[in-house]
């Protein structure tokens, strides 16, 4: 398995170019759609990582991401990020045994 980060640039609202790494990405069975959840490795004032999501159509030479609209989509990102912050857990307390 290999560690390589997937890494993409956006443009903020000031027009700065930024680099956004890809933290995973899924497609909805219950939405038909495919997301991406991605950071700008920046922190909030808790000092946690700021995370978001967008919709985004893979195999798109430019890809646009669109803004997820419904409170249901939210849930189901907020669902299998648990999961995923659940599962790194694991694996970090397992290597330390």
């Amino acid at each position: 398995m290999t560690n390589e980060r997937m890494t993409f640039k956006v443009n903020d609202e000031n027009g700065n170019e930024i680099e956004c790494e890809v933290l995973f990405t899924f497609e909805s069975d219950e939405t038909k759609k495919n997301y991406i959840v991605y950071t700008d490795n920046t922190t909030d004032e808790g000092g946690n990582t700021k995370v978001y999501a967008s919709i985004y159509t893979p195999g798109e030479e430019s890809t646009t991401l669109l803004p997820i609209e419904t409170e249901k989509e939210w849930k189901i990102i907020e669902t299998i990020l648990e999961e995923v912050q659940a599962e790194a857990k694991k694996a970090v307390e397992g290597d330390n045994e």
